[in-house]
């Protein structure tokens, strides 16, 4: 149980979703934040923004995002859960790109404090072929994912009990967004 009365049913709506509903005031723009960062026009695929917010909730330890986002990433990447795993377990012998990798690491010192990220650590990005909106959004992703984190987390909330759950969940983000999650 949360540990305040969200007014839902938590096995329905496990995590984040009980706090989006209990105030719909400040969902909304939760879930219009997120729907831009990992579903809108961008040079890096869904799968890989939603690999950054996986890659985040992991080392913050939260289950509910880091599971939610691992299968939302997997079920938009070609290798599947399979590279989220290996990128999670270890990021340097993970099979992704050389960008990819240096932009993760970016969203992994943002999870660390935003003034982890180093002038070296841009600049290696950019090496990479990374352009400054793909570095900008990678900050924004896992500056918002450690504050939805801290939300989750914060509140006490449940992650869903079957992982079953998480794959249905990944049909609808994947078929129609962020903005009807809730």
């Amino acid at each position: 149980m949360a540990h305040i009365d969200l007014g839902v049913d938590e096995t329905e709506l496990p995590g984040i979703r009980g706090p989006l509903r209990f105030r719909p005031e400040t969902g909304g723009p939760l879930l219009e934040l997120v729907e831009v960062l990992l579903r809108g026009p961008h040079p890096l695929s869904p799968g890989e923004r939603e690999l950054i917010a996986a890659y985040v909730s992991g080392r913050n330890e939260c289950t509910y995002c880091c599971s939610a986002h691992s299968a939302y990433a997997a079920a938009q990447l070609d290798e599947g859960m399979t590279l989220v795993d290996q990128v999670r377990a270890d990021l340097d012998s993970a099979p992704i790109s050389a960008k990819l990798r240096t932009l993760l690491r970016i969203a992994g010192a943002v999870q660390v404090s935003g003034r982890e990220v180093t002038s070296e650590m841009v600049a290696a990005a950019r090496a990479e072929g990374a352009t400054d909106l793909e570095i900008h959004d990678t900050v924004l992703i896992a500056a918002a994912f450690c504050m939805f984190n801290r939300y989750v987390d914060g509140l006490g909330t449940q992650p869903a009990a079957d992982p079953l759950w998480y794959a249905q969940a990944s049909d609808r983000i994947v078929n129609i967004g962020y903005r009807q999650v809730v």
